[in-house]
């Protein structure tokens, strides 16, 4: 009884270490309650695609991101995912490949805004079943764009305008915005410092239909276990 319990309790200490590494490395946990396992994971600062951004920035990296969904849709264990977004965008390419991975999921998935849900964070915020946003949090939708240098030929602005028309055709069809509604709202001028775009605060969010109510992490929370307990 002595060795299973103590092969018990190094179990549990390992399980603990290997959640401790999980939440410092990318940000995400597993909770459980009530005999539910959801899961928790965080997009914070910029979304890291294809180039590496220098140490000083806070990235979600979506290598990191990627399997972890592929993981939770397929685990017999987890089953709700918690998405909580507090981005100022990144790479628009890879921000679109986990939004579109999360609107193909069976898994019940809802997210939750906080701070700022801005760029290529709204595809995310939208792509889950249920969509969440504080009062206090703020989205800001802008036309695609691009730094450092780029060919001034005609294809450039083709490629750009076919990639704004994915994210606009994403948008409409996981939200209740319409395409020509979140368009405007790009290419809205004045409200933004030598930029077009529109920044929405949370009850804004919610009555142009982008984002589906106003709510915080109990409630996210409680429609994820909702959604458990229907499927039974």
């Amino acid at each position: 009884m002595l060795c299973e319990t103590e092969e018990e309790e190094n179990t549990s200490a390992e399980n603990d270490s290997q959640e401790k590494e999980s939440l410092f490395e990318t940000g995400s946990i597993t909770a459980q309650k009530d005999g539910h396992f959801i899961h928790c994971l965080t997009v914070i600062g910029q979304i890291e695609g294809h180039f590496i951004l220098p140490s000083q920035n806070k990235t979600t990296k979506y290598e990191h991101v990627i399997p972890q969904l592929v993981a939770i849709e397929e685990s017999k264990d987890i089953e709700g995912l918690l998405i909580i977004l507090n981005t100022v965008g990144g790479d628009v390419e890879a921000g679109l490949a986990i939004a579109e991975l999360l609107s193909t999921m069976k898994t019940p998935t809802a997210s939750l805004v906080l701070g700022g849900g801005h760029s290529i964070g709204v595809p995310l915020a939208v792509s889950c079943k249920k969509s969440f946003i504080v009062p206090s949090a703020t989205m800001t939708v802008h036309p695609v764009r691009m730094n450092g240098t780029v060919l001034g030929v005609p294809q450039t602005l083709s490629y750009f305008e076919k990639m704004q028309d994915r994210i606009v055709k994403f948008v409409s069809a996981n939200s209740k915005i319409s395409a020509e509604s979140f368009r405007s709202l790009m290419m809205k001028t004045g409200e933004l410092v030598m930029d077009v775009g529109t920044v929405l605060e949370g009850g804004e969010a919610v009555e142009c239909g982008l984002i589906d109510c106003l709510g915080g992490l109990s409630d996210s929370l409680d429609f994820l276990n909702r959604e458990i307990e229907e499927r039974g």
